[in-house]
């Protein structure tokens, strides 16, 4: 478990984390989300010691990561794939780490077949490409077997076995009783794997919740409805607190009916439909709506980016 309490980080008079509080659940993918400098990685970096924390606490395992004897067998962690020294190859740079903390060199074999790694074991890192120096990276995180496993970006530059690879392992890991966190900017990829959600935004927390809660949470786009009846079906669905729109004679979308309600009243009438679909929100759509008033970065338009190159 990873505990975070009144966590809070100032550099000068920029405060980077601001009184952050939340705990990463075992038997779970918690995602870790936020807009470019909402204070993830600085997060992320007090946990394992890293950076100090300005006041609050945190802990990993009930201890703080400075006092466990055994560090890489309590937390695992994926903060900067490239921090390898490119000289060495992969089963050196694991070795040595495997040195640190007592770990035989049966466990490094393990890894690296885990990994995918077995061809490029002895070639050098600074080869590798992104892809596989994140394999690499979450070789190293898997090191000391950890009850606890914290990864930042891990599907970057992966291809799409890749990605496959990694998300089955993070539910592997959750459903074997493991504590998992994921910080990634691939929504679509997060929805997939993540079961429970941490999102902050200039330092603060925004929501902590389940993956379904906070989808269910923002809204949906209505019913979408396709029958051969559309306006008779309208008259028939209107009320006070229902609103319908259309996008062809044949389609409608419903909002303030459920789908269960909108199938009876065709039942009972006799209106044969063809489509009957909720029109749910992405996770991605969720967040840029829970996050647009915490975004320190703001794109411009493409058409004013193309005006302003012209």
């Amino acid at each position: 478990m990873i505990d975070v309490h009144e966590l809070t980080k100032r550099y000068g008079d920029k405060t980077a984390v601001d009184r952050l509080s939340f705990t990463v659940q075992p038997g779970q993918v918690t995602g870790f989300l936020g807009p470019n400098g909402a204070g993830k990685s600085t997060t992320m970096r007090m946990i394992i010691g890293l950076d100090a924390p300005t006041s609050g606490t945190v802990t990993v395992g009930g201890r703080r990561y400075a006092e466990h004897a055994a560090p890489l067998q309590e937390i695992g962690t994926l903060l900067e794939a490239r921090s390898v020294h490119p000289g060495r190859t992969a089963f050196a740079h694991l070795m040595a780490l495997a040195r640190t903390h007592g770990i035989p060199r049966s466990r490094v074999d393990e890894v690296i077949e885990l990994a995918g790694l077995g061809s490029v074991a002895h070639k050098r890192a600074g080869a590798f490409s992104l892809g596989m120096g994140q394999r690499l990276g979450i070789a190293a995180a898997l090191l000391g077997d950890p009850e606890i496993v914290m990864l930042d970006e891990p599907v970057n530059g992966l291809d799409p076995e890749g990605v496959l690879w990694v998300r089955q392992l993070l539910s592997g890991l959750a459903a074997e009783g493991r504590t998992v966190m994921l910080s990634s900017h691939l929504m679509s990829e997060t929805a997939l794997i993540a079961d429970h959600l941490v999102i902050i935004g200039r330092g603060r927390l925004l929501a902590n919740t389940t993956v379904d809660a906070f989808i269910e949470n923002a809204g949906g786009r209505g019913v979408k409805v396709a029958t051969a009846e559309g306006e008779r079906l309208r008259l028939l669905l209107s009320g006070p607190d229902v609103t319908i729109t259309s996008t062809t004679a044949e389609e409608l979308v419903v909002s303030g009916l459920d789908s269960r309600q909108i199938g009876a009243i065709a039942v009972e009438h006799g209106v044969p439909l063809y489509e009957l679909t909720p029109q749910t929100v992405s996770l991605e759509e969720a967040f840029m709506e829970l996050t647009s008033d915490a975004v320190e970065y703001h794109s411009a338009p493409a058409d004013t980016a193309r005006r302003r190159a012209a």
